[in-house]
């Protein structure tokens, strides 16, 4: 086990959409015969992205998985979306992966999308490797991604290999380090070796000492020789570069075409040489502050960092091997919900394919489980005699939601439905707004929730559509005002009455709601009090102006009367409620609109036009940074007028502006928009 370990990789591939990730892996799980032709997402057949959402949109909706042998080695392959819309889970895949190989698009250069993803795996401290990718298209451009890790990202990349051909061409690659060529063969990709071309000898030289200088800086004692003797030997050069991945320092380069098959086994040497196997990853913090080594010998633990649901209806969680070993019958706890749960029978998972594990495996090891009867991604199952539970990863909060809505006759088939799918996908979230009455379905952005909506539709057979939610504006007093709130009722037998005398004042925003007791000499019994405190509060909750609550306000009851006989506390709570209303009207009201700030990464070139379109918003812009060519603005923005801004972002920026949003205060509505607003009500009424 030991042995299997220390060659054993578990890695992750990132990058933004559209940069080749999934080609990639298809490319290399042809190359090691892990699948017998190299799947195309033009072609709608790629091994790893197999929903029919992921065919028609032509790319990644949701995290995939692999395994394949390498030089005796096995790997393990997380092929994760590179669309915002669809990076709910990122944090989770982060953490069962041990290191990550950065995919970059060579002719796109480095996107806004790509400083989120790579800001969130070096928070990690993931072990990185890059491959620049398209380089059989023109404009492929190498020298940008290294100027762009270096100057964008804060990242010291080493040039491993000097790609051959002109922009367009990709014939090879000189070995920057070894100082030998391979050429691709223009049908198979396959690399053979061949002879440095002529006239390139000074720019080799160039680039490696340049390399030699970045591994040297990552290791003391090879500085110091490096600066005594002006270079390494190659086993100093191989160690120290490794040594440099491992620390998050060095950033080693390959170049590929991978949907000519050209660098596959350039990048799987790569990988096996300077990834960290699982032993070699720090222990997992657990939530009491306690750490579990990655170890074969340690007690068995493992995370369940997915839920998938395969292509016949079956439903599957991904574990991550985090220490000790696990085999097929094997039973263990889950500490989280005091449950125990039986691993029936392991498998491997291969895209939408999987083949029953039969060995027992060990740290590192990504593999399936069905039929667990309460445990769910984000989970830990271990040893009940070894309890263990990993301090898992902060999801992101969701930043859009839609009004779900379905027809009578389905809406309970639909709604069991969504709630299957938010086990298969935490990033979503369903809930009831109360204030507005919206069944509210909540994501990363708007592809994310159609798609899930699209998945309902077509696993269930049920009809679910979208609506825009409707705005949780709120009301406020604009001034003070006193009111009398009289309850009198005679029905023949025993009558109600109820008498109280309020005054209510405005607070600061942001203050909530104050009630306050100034009843003297019992004009009020004190039994009767709560009820006109809770008749006021369900007339707020109620409003007075338009329908929507009524905030940020202080009411003191100082006067009243009471019937020894008819008084209750129902006629209190009617006569509490008719006099807020009648104070409220006195003092008068103002609506407010909920106000989100915005986080905005987009090119410099289009910084003008997206300044421009959130003035339009009515937003305000609070700042910006520009950093090698990417911009990134914050503003704030009413709700009502960003509901839609994600397609307007793409639209605007050729697809390649990236946001996150969140609710930041609430504000008054400007005179034209409330006329509006209470138009469409006093509409609606009618």
């Amino acid at each position: 086990m030991n042995k299997e370990g220390e060659g054993q990789r578990t890695y992750i591939l990132l990058g933004s959409s559209g940069g080749g990730k999934t080609s990639l892996a298809e490319m290399l799980l042809f190359a090691t015969g892990a699948s017998t032709r190299m799947g195309s997402i033009t072609g709608g057949n790629t091994f790893m992205d197999f929903e029919p959402e992921e065919v028609k949109k032509g790319g990644s909706i949701q995290p995939a998985y692999a395994v394949y042998s390498h030089a005796g080695q096995r790997h393990f392959v997380l092929d994760v979306p590179g669309d915002t819309n669809f990076q709910g889970e990122l944090p989770y895949q982060l953490a069962a992966a041990d290191g990550g190989v950065y995919v970059f698009d060579a002719v796109d250069g480095i996107k806004p999308q790509d400083r989120k993803v790579w800001r969130e795996a070096r928070e990690r401290g993931l072990p990185m490797l890059g491959v620049v990718n398209k380089l059989d298209r023109d404009r492929a451009d190498t020298e940008q991604i290294i100027s762009g890790l270096r100057d964008g990202l804060g990242a010291k990349p080493v040039p491993c290999y000097l790609p051959l051909g002109d922009s367009g061409d990709f014939q090879g690659v000189v070995d920057v380090l070894q100082g030998s060529a391979y050429f691709f063969d223009p049908d198979s990709g396959a690399a053979t070796p061949g002879k440095v071309p002529e006239g390139m000898q000074d720019t080799i030289a160039e680039m490696y000492e340049a390399a030699v200088e970045n591994i040297a800086e990552s290791d003391e004692e090879l500085m110091e020789k490096y600066l005594e003797e002006g270079d390494l030997e190659a086993d100093e050069i191989q160690s120290g570069l490794r040594k440099g991945v491992l620390a998050g320092e060095l950033i080693p380069l390959c170049p590929a075409a991978s949907l000519e098959g050209k660098g596959a086994g350039l990048i799987l040497e790569m990988i096996q040489k300077l990834l960290p196997s699982p032993l070699e990853r720090a222990p997992w913090p657990g939530t009491e502050g306690e750490e579990r080594e990655s170890s074969p010998d340690a007690a068995p633990a493992c995370f369940v960092f997915k839920t998938i649901v395969t292509p016949f209806g079956g439903q599957l969680n991904m574990l991550r091997v985090m220490s000790g070993t696990i085999a097929s019958d094997m039973q263990v706890f889950n500490p989280g919900k005091q449950a125990r749960e039986k691993l029936s029978q392991l498998q491997w998972v291969v895209g939408k394919k999987q083949e029953p594990c039969k060995e027992e495996v060990g740290p590192g090891a990504l593999v399936a489980v069905a039929k667990l009867k309460q445990t769910g991604t984000g989970d830990t199952l271990c040893s009940e005699k070894e309890p263990f539970v990993f301090a898992a990863p902060q999801l992101p909060s969701q930043v859009l939601s839609y009004a779900l809505v379905g027809s009578k006759e389905d809406e309970d088939k639909m709604m069991m439905a969504v709630h299957k799918l938010l086990e298969e996908d935490v990033s979503l979230k369903l809930e009831h707004n109360d204030e507005t009455g919206d069944i509210l379905l909540s994501g990363m952005g708007q592809q994310h929730i159609e798609m899930a909506v699209e998945k309902v539709r077509r696993r269930n057979k049920v009809e679910a559509k979208l609506q825009d939610p409707r705005i949780p504006y709120k009301e406020t007093l604009k001034a003070g005002a006193d009111a009398q709130g009289r309850f009198k009722k005679q029905s023949g037998g025993r009558g109600q009455f109820g008498d109280c005398v309020i005054k209510i004042e405005p607070q600061e925003r942001g203050q909530g709601y104050e009630f306050v007791n100034q009843i003297v000499g019992g004009v009020i019994p004190k039994q009767y009090i709560p009820a006109v405190d809770q008749g006021i509060q369900e007339a707020a909750q109620k409003g007075v102006l338009a329908g929507y609550p009524v905030v940020d306000f202080k009411v003191t009851c100082y006067d009243g009367s009471y019937h020894s006989v008819d008084s209750s506390e129902m006629a209190f709570k009617v006569a509490g409620s008719m006099a807020f209303k009648k104070a409220a009207d006195k003092a008068g009201l103002t609506l407010l609109e909920p106000i989100m700030t915005l986080a905005i990464e987009v090119p410099d070139e289009y910084m003008g036009d997206v300044i421009g379109d959130i003035s339009s918003r009515r937003g305000k812009v609070l700042g910006y940074d520009t950093n090698q060519g990417i911009t990134e603005i914050r503003a704030q923005a009413p709700m009502a007028e960003i509901l839609q801004y994600a397609p307007d972002l793409r639209a605007m920026t050729g697809g390649q502006g990236v946001f996150s949003m969140q609710f930041d205060h609430y504000e008054e509505c400007p005179p034209h928009v409330q006329e509006a607003i209470l138009e469409q009500v006093r509409e609606k009424a009618e």
